[in-house]
């Protein structure tokens, strides 16, 4: 069975903690004290925190387990790299 996850990516491919959260198929919880460890995947944090989608599939692919939502999720093919990002994290 497979389920329809609906979740908002803003048009430049960042998801809020929320939708990064839906779309990992983890808890806000759970992503927050992978954040706060250094364990979870890449994010920014121009004062509001954000992840971008190609770090979430690249992420989820370099761990290697996975839960059965972020399995499907993975499969979608990641997007094109616009520009090196130098810095994995912005704190303002």
């Amino acid at each position: 069975m497979n389920q329809e996850l609906n979740f908002f990516e803003y048009p430049d491919g960042r998801l809020d903690t929320l939708n990064a959260a839906k779309y990992l198929g983890l808890s806000l919880k759970t992503l927050a004290m992978m954040r706060s460890r250094g364990t979870g995947p890449k994010f920014i944090k121009p004062g509001r925190i954000f992840y971008y989608k190609g770090d979430l599939i690249e992420w989820l692919v370099s761990k290697g387990k996975m839960t059965t939502t972020a399995f499907y999720r993975s499969k979608e093919k990641p997007p094109e790299k616009q520009e090196e990002r130098p810095c994995t994290r912005i704190v303002l």
